[in-house]
């Protein structure tokens, strides 16, 4: 069985009529989130990667036919028009890594009615929950206002493929690690972590067990000081790291309390004991918000280590995203249901200085100053430009960051 099962059994039904009917004329769906959730000024685009994957190796095959049958209660000879469907169809999309804003359209899909149909629940999903992760992770970046981020979201996440977006998405706009092994080592990021509390609780004494993980890791190493008592913990641990004597690069983790205020307080401590090399890490249900405050107070905080909150976007978990029609067999469609209007025809997003984007039909001329954002990615069912980089799509973020000050967002 394939991915072509990811779907929801309307668009089976649908898909099966639109056959039966012979309506397979080209239709264009847009992909593009009606509002911005409360706070937020922009998103970053992201999901589109993935979504192309799936579209390049899009196929109904035999076990998928006896799926929807199954699902509809029909035997499979009724689904066999949808066996062998492949996606042919073409996709204009903003690249990931691009600051977009509502209403505008981050993809846009044209293919032959049932199998633009047949796709949506996928591409919906990929969209997104990705758009929706980066967009909170470009967040903690500006927050954290040139200081380290770095990513612990995997335990949090819903399930381990959320975790692995979470980390590749992270560092897309900026984040310098990830504590996620299997992104790490997938997509060449900076691994970085440190022990849990149970493995302090594991030894008789805290610097027992700082002196044992030091033992099992050469070079700079970070120790969880708040165990039991957060004030004592820094002073064992600058006593350890003194007598080790690793150089620069070790830390120690405040996970609890008041982060802004003992990070003042072991930072006295750290640099009374001769150690102002020794960096301070924050963690414990940090987000944009708790990152800001920090920052604004002055704390001594080098690295900020962000987890749940982030991972799953918690304080807005999905976005107000539609994919709707907008063109069949050459005629511009449109919706007119109340709150929910849509524009006929194929977009294109016109980004001007400021971002003062404008929205028109995609084969209209740009506005003065006006750059397109979508671009043509996949033709007859096939990529028309190679998957880029992360660092790629990250210098797309940073220059749009860098080519505008955002505001409000």
């Amino acid at each position: 069985m394939s991915d072509a099962t990811t779907t929801d059994l309307y668009e089976v039904t649908m898909a099966m009529s639109y056959l039966r009917e012979g309506m397979t004329g080209p239709a264009t769906f847009s992909l593009f989130v009606r509002d911005m959730p409360p706070g937020r000024g922009f998103l970053v685009a992201a999901g589109l990667e993935s979504s192309l994957d799936f579209l390049s190796g899009f196929r109904v095959d035999a076990e998928d036919v006896d799926s929807f049958a199954s699902a509809l209660h029909r035997p499979p000879r009724d689904l066999a028009p949808l066996l062998g469907m492949e996606f042919t169809g073409q996709v204009r999309a903003v690249p990931e890594g691009r600051i977009v804003l509502a209403a505008e359209p981050l993809l846009e899909v044209t293919a032959p009615l049932p199998e633009a149909q047949l796709v949506e629940t996928y591409i919906l999903n990929q969209v997104n929950h990705q758009t929706t992760i980066a967009s909170k992770a470009a967040r903690c970046v500006l927050a954290a206002a040139g200081h380290p981020v770095v990513d612990f979201s995997l335990r949090r996440t819903h399930g381990p493929q959320a975790g692995f977006q979470a980390a590749r998405l992270s560092a897309m706009v900026g984040f310098a690690g990830t504590s996620n092994v299997a992104a790490a080592t997938a997509e060449g990021l900076s691994a970085v972590g440190t022990m849990a509390h149970s493995y302090i609780e594991a030894f008789g004494t805290e610097e027992a067990a700082f002196r044992a993980f030091a033992r099992s890791h050469p070079g700079p190493v970070t120790l969880l000081v708040d165990t039991y008592d957060t004030e004592e913990g820094v002073r064992i641990a600058a006593r350890v790291l003194r007598d080790l004597d690793r150089g620069p690069g070790s830390a120690v983790r405040l996970d609890s309390g008041d982060l802004g205020a003992l990070a003042l307080t072991a930072r006295a401590i750290l640099d009374a004991a001769g150690r102002p090399d020794v960096r301070i890490i924050a963690s414990g249900g940090l987000d944009e918000y708790a990152v800001d405050e920090l920052v604004r107070s002055g704390a001594p905080i080098d690295v900020y280590a962000v987890g749940t909150r982030v991972g799953v976007s918690a304080d807005a978990p999905f976005l107000d995203s539609a994919y709707k029609m907008v063109e069949y067999d050459g005629r511009p469609v449109l919706k007119l249901s109340s709150a929910k209007v849509t524009a006929p025809g194929q977009k294109q997003v016109f980004r001007r200085p400021g971002f003062a984007d404008v929205i028109g039909l995609h084969d209209e001329q740009p506005p003065a100053a006006g750059v397109p954002l979508l671009e043509t990615v996949m033709r007859n069912g096939s990529r028309t430009v190679e998957r880029p980089t992360l660092d790629e799509s990250g210098e797309r973020f940073a220059a749009d960051l860098a080519g505008d000050q955002m505001q409000g967002g």
